[in-house]
């Protein structure tokens, strides 16, 4: 059966959708090519934007109530048949409440259940703590079998969507909630989940990122050229299992400094995750972690919060300036002794 590779809304649409709104209509597009695609929501189909291929493929789509354990265990016995399940619900809920489902249902039996996972991070601030998710990445990453994706907008929402049918196992995916403004102008660019994807070169500085971040830190990036004279590289690292091992010992070879930002607790999430990759390889470098730092984060509208936890481009400026500050603080104390 063939399976979709564009979509029937353009570049100019995509800029006024959400993340998981694109991810529906992808859906629902990607439905028509492939009868095996079946989507399963636990009572957020409109939350989740599943409902486009709820809309147009009824009879494909389940809707099991307030029960997200159960929905990965359905989802698991329809891929035990033949299908192809899209669970559709929160991060939070992924993650955690439906955790052990995930792991010895579909992860330990190597299943192409495909979650879908909406609101993730802090993109949910006023709902607070409860519905934030900043543990995702961590223990995803930790299930054997999983692939663990993070697109930076709707445009690669729609690429990593498309492209999960290729994995023959489980696959996460995180997206946010808001309308965070596209890092791509369209589809036109080389997307493979695992291979990291460099938005900006650099060769003073690395910053890794993904998701929300990776916009911001775009941004950032620019600031520190014209105020800075710093020549910063800027990594989408979409792909956060399996990890682009050989994009990350470049930039520890090029520009000897590197910074991971992520909207995710800086314990086992990218950052852990990046750090790994360089202390296996053995090769020295100034290295940062920046997300949040242990903590539960606090209820706010998500561009509060992000500007509260240094996520935004300003944010990230700050981080990077005191990075090498550090460093060149540390030079000094090395020279006294």
């Amino acid at each position: 059966m063939a399976v979709v590779t564009g979509t029937t809304w353009n570049c100019y649409d995509s800029a006024t959708m959400t993340a998981r709104e694109i991810y529906g209509r992808t859906l629902a597009e990607m439905g028509k090519y492939n009868d095996r695609i079946v989507g399963l929501s636990a009572d957020l189909t409109q939350t989740t934007a599943i409902v486009h291929f709820a809309k147009a493929f009824p009879d494909r789509f389940f809707n099991v109530g307030i029960a997200e354990q159960n929905m990965f265990g359905i989802a698991a016995g329809l891929a035990k048949a033949g299908l192809i399940p899209f669970a559709s619900t929160m991060a939070i809920f992924a993650c955690l409440r439906a955790g052990e489902q995930v792991r010895t249902d579909i992860a330990y039996q190597n299943l192409p259940v495909k979650i879908i996972a909406t609101h993730g991070g802090i993109s949910f601030g006023h709902a607070g703590t409860t519905h934030h998710c900043t543990e995702d990445f961590a223990v995803m990453r930790s299930i054997a079998n999983m692939t663990v994706i993070c697109p930076a907008d709707g445009i690669e929402t729609s690429r990593a969507v498309r492209g999960c049918l290729d994995i023959p196992g489980p696959v996460y995916i995180r997206i946010g909630r808001g309308f965070e403004p596209p890092c791509y102008e369209n589809e036109d660019y080389p997307f493979t989940i695992g291979k990291a994807t460099v938005m900006r070169e650099g060769t003073d500085l690395t910053i890794i990122c993904c998701g929300v971040p990776v916009l911001q830190a775009i941004q950032a990036a620019k600031t520190l050229q014209e105020q800075d004279k710093l020549s910063v590289r800027v990594i989408n690292m979409h792909t956060i299992k399996p990890l682009d091992r050989e994009a990350i010992i470049k930039a520890v070879t090029d520009t000897r400094r590197i910074l991971v930002v992520e909207e995710h607790n800086v314990m086992g999430g990218l950052g852990d995750a990046v750090g790994g990759v360089i202390a296996e390889s053995g090769k020295g470098c100034v290295f940062k972690k920046h997300g949040l730092q242990d903590e539960f984060a606090t209820i706010g509208y998500a561009e509060d919060l992000y500007a509260h936890y240094g996520l935004d481009s300003n944010g990230i400026v700050e981080k990077v300036r005191e990075m090498l500050g550090m460093e060149f603080e540390a030079d000094e104390d090395w020279n006294d002794e």
